[in-house]
């Protein structure tokens, strides 16, 4: 996927069209320096982000030496660069931009209506969070979705593929004030952030953040979506407080029975089917999230447990059987290695059942 990526942007064509485009704003751009200097010896072997931040280097040695002139060059061409080439504009202001916070901030207000500032606005957050979080507060009232999600986004403690913000991850409390003007905004695109920074906060203080999922939930359908996706960490590691507050309570009185294996070794490539009986002693229907963990052996030799959802339904009392199915097919975000795995069933956090087996390579099936 990654090398897809990279083949896809700052291609030829793309940073011709950047040049030709700044070009109509700026008549003295030397296109062919630009152009030259982008495409050197490394380019090709270059990463996707490697080559935007070459790019922003390259833009830098043709524009002018004066920021605010610079950046008012790129406030113009902003609506007309697409792709992820347009990444570049928030990345030079947080290359050359932090000495310029007056007209900093702003710019990214302004290029993330194009393309994202999420990641460019870090640096600033983490030099000074208070003035950082007060223009943030300010866009969260903005009527463009673009920059209102740019309000919660860009303070993600731990965004994917970006700075880490220390400071957020120890005392997250800054960014609350910013979601609290989101849980209900119209826009799922913002909400989505909402949830996804509330399940950041939640890896490093999920008291706090289930006080604030108490508060919302059972309020309006917004802040309930956002709840339950906020919690989706905390449930996955079984937190009772977090299963209580959608209603999966003691599970004293269920069972797992009969956890078995088609087969007791599974080869890379392909599918482990199992089954296995819940057995419901409740006097009346309860509310049941099933889960099963995978332990999977890593190429360290050493095992590391992933969660996934069976399904979270109501059941009357009485057995209820599942067949279910695991692929072993590698993909891009996991590849399979050979050895012991065990497979454990998990009842409304509770672990239930479990059975071991062996994963094994395709050559040793003859295939």
């Amino acid at each position: 996927m990654a090398d897809r990526l990279k083949d896809m942007f700052f291609t030829n064509s793309s940073i011709n069209q950047f040049a030709d485009t700044i070009r109509q704003y700026y008549p003295e751009f030397n296109k062919d320096k630009f152009v030259n200097s982008i495409f050197n010896d490394e380019w090709s072997s270059k990463e996707l982000k490697e080559k935007m931040y070459h790019t922003t280097i390259c833009l830098h040695e043709t524009l002018p030496e004066n920021y605010k002139q610079t950046l008012d060059i790129l406030i113009k061409i902003a609506p007309f660069i697409k792709g992820f080439e347009a990444m570049v504009l928030p990345d030079y202001v947080e290359q050359y931009g932090m000495e310029n916070w007056e007209i900093s901030l702003p710019a990214l207000g302004h290029f993330t209506k194009y393309s994202s500032s999420e990641f460019a606005i870090r640096p600033f957050l983490k030099k000074d969070p208070q003035r950082v979080m007060t223009y943030m507060n300010e866009l969260a009232e903005d009527k463009n979705e673009r920059i209102r999600r740019f309000a919660s986004e860009g303070c993600r403690p731990r965004l994917p593929w970006a700075m880490a913000l220390p400071e957020f991850k120890k005392d997250p409390c800054l960014i609350f004030d910013v979601l609290e003007k989101l849980k209900n905004d119209e826009s799922e695109f913002v909400r989505k952030s909402v949830a996804n920074n509330l399940n950041d906060i939640s890896k490093d203080h999920p008291e706090l953040v289930l006080e604030l999922c108490e508060r919302w939930y059972n309020k309006t359908e917004k802040t309930d979506w956002i709840v339950k996706h906020a919690c989706r960490t905390m449930l996955k590691k079984g937190n009772k407080r977090a299963l209580l507050l959608f209603g999966y309570g003691d599970s004293s009185k269920i069972k797992v029975k009969k956890l078995t294996l088609e087969k007791k070794e599974v080869v890379i490539g392909k599918n482990l089917h199992y089954s296995f009986q819940l057995i419901i002693s409740t006097e009346k229907a309860i509310k049941v999230r099933l889960e099963y963990g995978m332990d999977f052996m890593k190429v360290n030799g050493k095992q590391s447990r992933k969660i996934f959802k069976i399904t979270e339904n109501t059941y009357k009392p009485g057995i209820h059987s599942f067949s279910r199915k695991h692929s072993f097919i590698d993909m891009s975000t996991r590849k399979h290695y050979e050895g012991k795995h065990c497979i454990t069933i998990i009842v409304n956090g509770d672990e239930m059942a479990n059975i071991s087996f062996i994963v094994a390579a395709p050559d040793k099936k003859g295939l």
